[in-house]
């Protein structure tokens, strides 16, 4: 695992810019995600997925299986050629490419993009809070009346791999991730210095690289149920939740796309500050997933990917 002092002392990115999925069905995915509350455009190549924040944060690729085709950060100006050389010095190869940014792959594989571009995700905790009704007066509206949850933005992504802790030191010497809490070598969440969420990007142990899911922040947990009952109503009934994590602390409900990974609402995440430590711990496995919540089902840490031919 690499040493905090050094993945402090390097550039960092500071947000995921977008993902790019490959998926066997096109026409799946735009009923999923349209259910999910996400915005879904058709191009010339691709379906785009966008949140109530108008940013373009997902690109669904047609392909004869699902798998992750890249992965997109965005980083400062100032930051960006350090950052290149840190790609290098970690091992990695640069990919040449008429792309913004340069490109490399992971020691799993994934191709990765790096460029400069905004700030897409908070640079402070944005408040969750839930108001308690007053005697005399109803707490909550009727079925009829509920609206269509929209997710904010997208708050992380969950890749599997073959060796966490490797996953752990390349992203740290190499983009600047530090960790935010791991369970041995199971599960671990990694942040960016510049304001984040308690995890930006996650890592579970698997055979295989692989694809688990993507995280979308909504207001509060009451929006976290009322996705789950939206998307069992449109038919996407099977997942996991709701429930409360420990490490992230967020309220999570998780949906099960067509392909077997999974989108997740989430509310109220642990943020870490710009400049600020985070007491980075490495926790029991009965602490990995959750606090409460129902019994995890048996096909949520399944990677549907491994033994599978890659898409690349």
């Amino acid at each position: 695992m690499s040493d905090p002092a050094v993945a402090s002392a390097c550039a960092s990115v500071h947000s995921i810019d977008h993902f790019a999925l490959n998926v066997p069905s096109l026409a799946d995915a735009e009923r999923f995600f349209s259910a999910f509350g996400l915005d879904v455009t058709a191009t010339a190549e691709a379906l785009e997925l966008r949140a109530a924040d108008g940013h373009r944060w997902a690109r669904l690729l047609p392909a004869s299986g699902k798998s992750l085709a890249y992965l997109s950060f965005n980083c400062f100006e100032k930051d960006f050629a350090a950052i290149r050389e840190q790609v290098e010095a970690a091992g990695a190869d640069l990919i040449a490419s008429p792309d913004k940014g340069f490109w490399f792959h992971d020691p799993d594989g994934n191709l990765i993009q790096v460029k400069v571009g905004p700030k897409t995700t908070p640079f402070n905790k944005q408040p969750c809070v839930i108001a308690s009704s007053h005697a005399d007066e109803r707490g909550a509206h009727t079925r009829s009346t509920a609206q269509t949850v929209r997710p904010r933005r997208l708050s992380h992504v969950l890749l599997f791999s073959p060796d966490v802790l490797r996953a752990l030191e390349f992203y740290g010497k190499a983009l600047g991730l530090r960790l935010s809490d791991k369970s041995l070598d199971i599960i671990a969440f990694t942040h960016a210095p510049h304001g984040s969420d308690h995890h930006l990007l996650a890592f579970a142990k698997s055979s295989a690289r692989g694809w688990h899911h993507a995280a979308w922040d909504v207001d509060d947990v009451n929006l976290v149920g009322q996705g789950a009952s939206q998307m069992a109503a449109a038919g996407f009934a099977k997942g996991w939740g709701t429930g409360r994590h420990v490490l992230g602390s967020n309220y999570f409900h998780y949906v099960q796309d067509p392909w077997g990974s999974f989108c997740e609402y989430s509310a109220d995440i642990d943020f870490v500050s710009a400049g600020q430590a985070w007491p980075a711990g490495d926790f029991a496995p009965e602490d990995s997933l959750y606090l409460w919540g129902p019994p995890v089902p048996d096909d949520f840490i399944h990677n549907t990917e491994a033994g599978v031919v890659s898409q690349d």
